[in-house]
């Protein structure tokens, strides 16, 4: 039996200046990550099957690419759709190929080079392209759900690179640089959204500098504010059985 279709395109809770604040920084301390790595690091195995740090780099750069061009965003899509599998999945596996014969440095300094341009194209898409729905579908907690094009811009293009950050730190034992201001803003987006999609009370302790209490009824919950993320982002067990899309 297929999953049912969710009605709605999803749209991104967070304001413009909001999104595009935390999308800067985003890449700003990602690639503060890329540059302290050791030579030994870029070789680490990572919290996603089959991909070492400089795997999830390199994907990383592919996207900032894509989020920076239209036309470098047209052709990786046209060329993961002609290939047979998932989609995400086939364009994951297509912006690592493309780059497996960059070096480590080469991939730290074209993602230092793309990433200003990223935000700025990202901040440029005007509200009628947000609007329009992405092609396809997802599939998120069994349903296949519809995305707008700005809840792909301005909240998952900013989760992605975030929770690799989390990945690569966790591989290499690199510190995870926290803040109130930026990632407790940014997990309390995905903190409302998995409220959003289970529609169920809860009290939650998310402890940490990303942390804090939300809700004030419901079964009573306490995670760190990153393993909390990890476990929605299917790094775990999701609590309350929702996962959030990273």
């Amino acid at each position: 039996m297929t999953a049912a279709l969710a009605t709605k395109p999803r749209t991104a809770a967070l304001d413009r200046d909001t999104a595009m604040r935390l999308a800067t920084t985003e890449y700003e301390r990602f690639l503060a990550l890329l540059q302290g790595l050791t030579p030994d690091d870029w070789a680490k195995p990572t919290d996603c099957p089959g991909w070492d740090v400089r795997a999830m780099a390199a994907h990383l750069l592919g996207m900032a690419e894509m989020s920076a061009s239209m036309r470098e965003s047209l052709r990786q899509v046209k060329a993961a759709q002609s290939r047979d599998g998932v989609f995400i999945d086939e364009l994951t596996a297509l912006q690592i190929e493309e780059r497996a014969q960059m070096t480590p440095a080469q991939i730290v300094s074209r993602y230092a080079e793309v990433t200003p341009r990223a935000v700025k194209a990202r901040r440029r898409t005007p509200w009628f392209v947000r609007g329009r729905k992405m092609p396809g579908t997802q599939l998120i907690n069994g349903r296949h759900e519809e995305w707008t094009l700005g809840f792909l811009t301005d909240v998952i293009m900013t989760r992605d690179p975030w929770m690799h950050r989390v990945d690569i730190s966790r591989a290499t034992g690199a510190p995870m640089v926290l803040t109130a201001d930026h990632d407790g803003v940014l997990v309390d987006d995905v903190v409302r959204e998995w409220a959003a999609r289970h529609g169920r009370p809860f009290t939650l302790t998310l402890t940490g500098p990303a942390g804090g209490t939300r809700g004030s009824d419901g079964p009573e919950l306490e995670y760190d504010a990153v393993e909390f993320c990890r476990a929605l982002s299917g790094r775990g067990t999701a609590p309350l059985d929702t996962e959030v899309p990273f």
